[in-house]
């Protein structure tokens, strides 16, 4: 069954409509309604269900090209923390990128899509030794060690004879980020090895004394939803400055450098996202510069993407369930919440629902949307404006729902996760299906 759009189409969506945040194929109906790739979003909740992920495959693909196109250089992995699933590791490698991965899981989904091990990075600031196995046997292309407790525990396990290439993440001391929990490059967080204090260096020589592991370069990710270039460009500094003392000390020129990712998008309209071309004219400069001045060999660039990828391209759509007015605030209860997005009562982010599905001419009013869970934090968006007549049955949709929802999303209250439904040229497909409460009850084997 496939659900189509108009057969006159409507116009690109102008600015003054508040879309601009929305997936580039979204286009308004005359009956309130939107088609994202040419498919209703109002018949797409009627046929799968709400809640419901909506997912433009043409978008993802397009932001795999932007990448590849502003650094053809460099090795663009895709993070699939952001979002994972057998149909979105097959874009992504048909696109050329490469794949991030944070566990065994991730990289057993991915290599039995056929994704190449080789193109697969293996992070985490704690590997089991479930995962360090799977991607030893695998055979993926770099383990990223995080920790000197790491460097003897994957050395062990490497078959005699062979080689497994690694880099190590360090902490660069670069503050970046949207929030406070999503800074991740100075040393007062979890993740990496400083050079504040040395633990980087001491790092590089176990490495390099460990016959079964080739360091090939470092790593660093600084933080999330950054919207500038210089913290990338001072990141770049400050890890060519290393590179430059390893030679010294070592006598060994690393060939890789991974900047990691990071890159900030626009959730509501008239904010801020990453310019990427900018951020790789700046980057390469600076790389290109500072590796001249240190007469050091310019080393191969990874990033790694995630959000900035699959963010843009998704939409949730909900079913209202509820409107209370409590003395001057009025709240809006939907079908979902924060089972399946965590990001609002994690670190505060804030989205532009809208309602769709028919058309009002109700004077806007400020609103806050707030999901079904038993949670006084269960809050989608607050003080947003919708329809004063906005009522049980209406439809609203989130977008900027691609990264971070589904790939976050919980079991609490026992509600079960929703599909992802993919739309390209006015045809809908299940990716992944939704999570019955047979699913559910199905893991629960003991009395």
């Amino acid at each position: 069954m496939s659900l189509t759009a108009p057969q006159v189409p409507s116009p690109a969506p102008h600015p003054a409509d508040g879309l601009s945040v929305w997936p580039r194929s979204t286009r308004p109906g005359s009956t309130g309604d939107l088609t994202v790739a040419g498919v209703s979003l109002a018949e797409t909740a009627g046929r799968f269900g709400t809640p419901v992920y909506v997912l433009d495959e043409d978008e993802v693909r397009e932001r795999c090209r932007t990448y590849r196109s502003a650094f053809p250089e460099a090795d663009v992995v895709y993070a699939a923390k952001a979002f994972l699933c057998r149909a979105m590791a097959h874009w992504v490698r048909e696109e050329g990128l490469g794949l991030d991965v944070c566990s065994a899981g991730e990289l057993m989904l991915a290599v039995t899509t056929g994704f190449p091990p080789g193109k697969i990075v293996l992070h985490g600031n704690a590997k089991s030794p479930e995962d360090l196995d799977a991607a030893v046997r695998l055979g993926v292309g770099r383990i990223v060690l995080d920790s000197a407790s790491e460097i003897a525990r994957l050395a062990a396990i490497v078959p005699h004879g062979s080689r497994q290439r690694v880099m190590l993440r360090v902490v660069p001391g670069v503050a970046a980020g949207g929030h406070a929990k999503v800074r991740t490059g100075t040393d007062d967080q979890k993740f990496g090895l400083s050079v504040t204090d040395g633990s980087a260096r001491h790092a590089v020589a176990r490495v390099l004394g460990q016959s079964r592991l080739e360091l090939v370069g470092l790593h660093c990710h600084i933080g999330s939803q950054i919207t500038t270039v210089k913290p990338y460009v001072a990141a770049v500094r400050r890890m060519v400055g290393l590179l430059a003392r390893i030679r010294e000390q070592h006598g060994v020129e690393l060939p890789q450098l991974n900047l990691g990712g990071g890159h900030g998008i626009a959730y509501r309209p008239g904010e801020e996202s990453l310019d990427v071309r900018r951020l790789a004219t700046r980057v390469r400069a600076e790389l290109r510069d500072g590796c001249a001045e240190l007469k050091l060999a310019v080393p191969r660039l990874t990033i790694e993407p995630g959000r900035a990828v699959v963010g843009p391209a998704g939409v949730c759509v909900y079913r209202v369930l509820a409107v209370k007015r409590t003395g001057p605030h009025t709240f809006v209860a939907v079908d979902g919440g924060m089972s399946d997005n965590p990001r609002p009562a994690l670190y505060g982010v804030r989205y532009a629902p809208r309602l769709i599905g028919r058309h009002s001419t109700a004077a806007p009013h400020l609103v806050t949307v707030v999901g079904r869970h038993c949670e006084a934090g269960d809050v989608l968006a607050e003080k947003v404006p919708l329809p004063g007549d906005v009522r049980p049955g209406d439809l609203l949709a989130v977008p900027v729902a691609g990264a971070y929802h589904l790939s976050m999303a919980s079991g609490y209250n026992l509600v079960g996760r929703p599909p992802v439904v993919a739309v390209k040229d006015g045809t809908a497909r299940t990716l992944v299906r939704r999570e019955s409460l047979d699913d559910l009850n199905r893991r629960d084997i003991g009395l």
